[in-house]
């Protein structure tokens, strides 16, 4: 039987988060967080909209100006941005912050968090564009805040799965491998109307920005303070470059 603190009311959203409670349920409208009755959102998916938005007002760039921003930092042209904006994107992240870049990024996909079975999941990552924290390290570090964490091991991330799909071809992946909707569910589908096969060439990048980006909004703190701790990282090795 579901707890009371698994759930959260509009009016409780909207105090954790900072904003109106028409803002939570145009949220909610959108998908970002999920509705589980009339004036009821599930608790995990309050959290996990916070650690990406952080109760800032930051606004968030478009899906082709975000995904622009990760191909730039990973060293690959973006070439669906004209030059002005591709310009005007480096400079802004000469000056951006770790935390900016994971709110304004966002709307890059959006994300659904389902429940499959063993075998599903392992046919899902066989057809997803998928990113591995393990990827960011497995030892213990020191975060962007100076606190250290203990690194994620193998066996933390084997039971579940996180990766990209076109937008399009979410409902028939979804019924093909019976997965249901579940706030702690092992499989975090990122679903996006951007090129999927650029998606996959940034997945694969040698600079792990897009697994980081993943991973600093994570609900483990773990994950989450690698994925800072490497962001952190590629933005300091950027504004070391230009001022040489």
């Amino acid at each position: 039987m579901s707890s009371s603190r698994d759930f959260l009311t509009t009016e409780q959203a909207a105090n954790l988060l900072g904003v109106s409670a028409t803002h939570v349920r145009r949220l909610a409208d959108h998908g970002d967080l999920t509705r589980v009755a009339r004036g009821l959102l599930d608790a995990t998916s309050v959290e996990r909209h916070q650690q990406s938005a952080a109760g800032h007002r930051t606004r968030v760039w478009a899906e082709h100006t975000a995904w622009g921003a990760i191909a730039l930092l990973s060293g690959i042209r973006p070439d669906w941005l004209g030059s002005v904006q591709t310009s005007r994107l480096r400079g802004a992240l000469r000056e951006i912050s770790v935390m900016d870049l994971v709110r304004r990024t966002r709307d890059r996909a959006t994300v659904h968090t389902m429940r499959a079975h063993s075998s599903a999941l392992d046919r899902a990552r066989v057809d997803l564009v998928w990113t591995d924290s393990l990827s960011l390290g497995l030892v213990e570090g020191v975060g962007v805040n100076g606190v250290p964490f203990s690194g994620l091991r193998e066996r933390d991330l084997a039971n579940r799965a996180d990766g990209y799909l076109r937008a399009s071809d979410f409902e028939t992946f979804v019924r093909r491998l019976a997965l249901r909707p579940d706030p702690t569910g092992n499989l975090t589908l990122r679903t996006t109307d951007f090129d999927i096969e650029t998606v996959r060439t940034l997945a694969q990048c040698k600079t792990p920005v897009l697994t980081a980006l993943d991973a600093a909004t994570a609900l483990d703190p773990r994950e989450r303070g690698m994925g800072l701790l490497a962001l952190d990282s590629v933005l300091k090795e950027r504004r070391g470059r230009a001022g040489e």
